[in-house]
């Protein structure tokens, strides 16, 4: 199948971070782009100003009219209900579907593709690879699973034919078993998505089919210690903190920057400065730098690119900070990532109260690691849990927020509703204030912001 076959993308679920990098690829190639979503947002607003027009209506009346059987491909996301109106009509009028992994498979097909998966820290990973690049020089067309910091988008684009491709390789209904990448990380295996896996070894071995999925001849990195079985004949290098052939070493905290250095099979790189706080984050970077180093990029411009990277919206943003108040939101939605992250702030502010706001994201995984998240989340000085954003799921029976609350250890702990939170958080003493999570509890973080600043 040959994407210059169709005039037309028709996108069902437009809105979501990587549909809408999609989208925003086929219009720069010159398609005509439209889509559907459920639920208007930033994203979408900003789509419709790129003149790719948006519904939020199951109406397939409008669906536009030129978009006919023989001349548009459309392309939807497993977050969308399988019973939508807009899939059926496009299904009972034999279209052409594909899912988004599929499509990203198609593009990524004839260019040197280099893939980031792994269950936690594919998106920083993927952006710090998309920076590097970048910054040498290097003709490159990324997408990625958030909005970088220092680009303001999830889609770098180059108009050079020979352009590396740098694709964010989503283990999620085993998406990235669509990609045949030449370079492919993996940063971590943890069970996650256990309706679609069922369990910790079919997680396992999908990762381990997507290692076969590399190129022959094509590398790998991976965090040191993952046991993966390597079969296919690639050229693999481990990443980590003391071990692996990537090493991180003298790690210490310098104006509230990791600093670290790098020993690696070519050279040792001194004094690496990470805005980005957190050890998860000198990881992400141990294989961007990797990679980097793969591509012959220069020593000099890796220290020089890591240094200037900003990180990406919704991984440890600092939305608001200032001597008395620190506000920051993080996009983590497993309990090792909440882990993570929560141990990065406390080594940033050791002597300082910490406020941490959870939505919990889907009711599944809430059952699944129901006292993985109730000790993570003990991490903080106090917690607030919010009810649990649904996402494509219906409610499970004995499944609620309520079961986190009653197994956590923290000594202040409270359920809320978004409703109520600005008006809990006037009567609160707060010093640092966390939002946590990957359902809607963004809206949420620019009132809480205000109530913070009136304090």
């Amino acid at each position: 199948m040959k994407l210059n076959t169709f005039k037309n993308v028709y996108f069902v679920g437009i809105g979501g971070i990587g549909m809408s990098a999609l989208a925003r690829w086929f219009k720069a190639n010159h398609f005509c782009v439209a889509g559907y979503d459920k639920t208007p947002s930033q994203i979408t607003q900003e789509l419709i100003s790129e003149n790719i027009p948006v519904v939020f209506e199951e109406d397939i009346r409008l669906i536009p009219n030129h978009f006919t059987t023989e001349n548009t491909l459309v392309v939807y996301t497993p977050a969308v209900w399988q019973e939508s109106p807009f899939l059926q009509f496009f299904r009972e009028n034999d279209y052409r579907i594909l899912k988004r992994s599929e499509a990203l498979g198609l593009i990524t097909q004839d260019n040197f593709t280099i893939a980031i998966a792994g269950t936690h820290g594919k998106t920083t990973t993927t952006s710090m690879v998309a920076h590097l690049l970048v910054f040498a020089h290097k003709p490159v067309t990324a997408f990625v699973g958030g909005i970088t910091q220092n680009y303001a988008s999830n889609l770098l684009l180059s108009n050079k034919p020979n352009a590396y491709v740098v694709v964010e390789a989503d283990e999620y209904d085993r998406s990235f078993l669509t990609l045949n990448p030449n370079i492919a990380i993996i940063t971590a295996t943890d069970a996650d998505h256990l309706d679609i896996y069922q369990n910790s070894s079919a997680v396992q071995e999908a990762f381990e089919m997507f290692v076969r999925k590399i190129k022959s001849n094509g590398v790998l990195f991976y965090k040191n210690g993952l046991p993966l079985k390597i079969e296919n004949q690639i050229y693999t290098a481990t990443f980590g903190l003391q071990k692996g052939e990537y090493q991180a070493k003298n790690i210490r905290i310098q104006e509230g920057n990791f600093v670290f250095d790098v020993l690696t099979p070519q050279s040792i790189l001194e004094n690496i400065h990470l805005q980005v706080p957190g050890y998860h984050n000198i990881l992400n970077a141990l294989a961007a730098i990797a990679v980097a180093q793969n591509l012959q990029i220069p020593d000099e411009i890796i220290c020089k690119g890591i240094a200037e990277f900003k990180g990406v919206k919704r991984r440890f943003e600092y939305i608001l900070k200032t001597d008395k108040i620190i506000q920051i939101d993080d996009y983590a939605h497993h309990p090792e990532e909440i882990r993570a992250f929560l141990t990065a702030v406390r080594m940033l502010y050791p002597e300082k109260h910490i406020t941490a706001i959870f939505q919990p994201h889907l009711y599944t995984r809430t059952r699944d690691f129901a006292n993985e998240f109730s000790q993570a989340l003990s991490l903080a000085d106090r917690l607030i849990l919010l009810d649990i954003y649904p996402a494509r799921e219906k409610p499970i029976e004995g499944v609620h927020s309520k079961m986190l609350l009653e197994k956590a250890q923290t000594t202040e702990k409270l359920l809320c509703t978004k409703e109520n939170l600005p008006v809990i958080l006037q009567v609160l003493d707060c010093e640092v204030v966390a939002t946590i999570g990957a359902g809607d509890i963004d809206r949420l973080v620019q009132p809480i912001r205000q109530v913070l600043e009136k304090k």
